[in-house]
């Protein structure tokens, strides 16, 4: 998968990944050299191979950070209608899964934007008790770089794509 070529097909596949799982796994590696993987719900892709997510519950990412910015996000598409009507024929119509490798960056405060992007995208959920306490009062977030983009491939079923 081309980072550069492929960015729309991959952002519009974190979005749907986004709406089935409200979360994806962000893997990064401790100063020990064990891998840790962090569940994100407020990643953001730009336009440019580059992204962010709000800080507000991590803990492993920001300390291993200090030591090995490498990072790998797992997107999955987990809708039932996608993974049904493709176990029926028999073929993925587009990939399950995507995985993107960068490196974070630093941390800063959000602005008037990200903010809004972040409450445009929670918004079905605004109305709820557990929204407020997961994404409100977000003020920080970290940047990402991407530097390579690898579709999760899955034998005959992806064989097509």
């Amino acid at each position: 998968m081309n980072l550069q070529k492929d960015w729309i097909q991959i952002r519009k596949h974190f979005n749907r990944s986004f709406r089935t799982n409200f979360h994806v796994s962000i893997a990064s590696v401790d100063k020990e050299g064990n891998p840790t993987v962090t569940p994100i719900g407020s990643l953001f892709l730009n336009n440019n191979q580059t992204g962010f997510y709000f800080e507000k519950f991590t803990s492993k990412l920001p300390d291993n950070y200090k030591h090995n910015k490498n990072i790998c996000i797992l997107g999955v598409n987990s809708g039932m209608f996608f993974w049904l009507s493709s176990l029926f024929k028999g073929n993925f119509k587009s990939y399950p899964a995507i995985k993107l490798y960068g490196q974070l960056g630093q941390k800063r405060k959000a602005t008037d934007i990200d903010i809004k992007r972040l409450n445009s995208r929670m918004s079905s959920t605004r109305w709820l008790k557990g929204n407020h306490y997961l994404w409100g009062k977000m003020d920080f977030v970290r940047e990402i770089t991407f530097t390579k983009a690898e579709k999760v491939n899955l034998g005959k079923m992806t064989g097509k794509l």
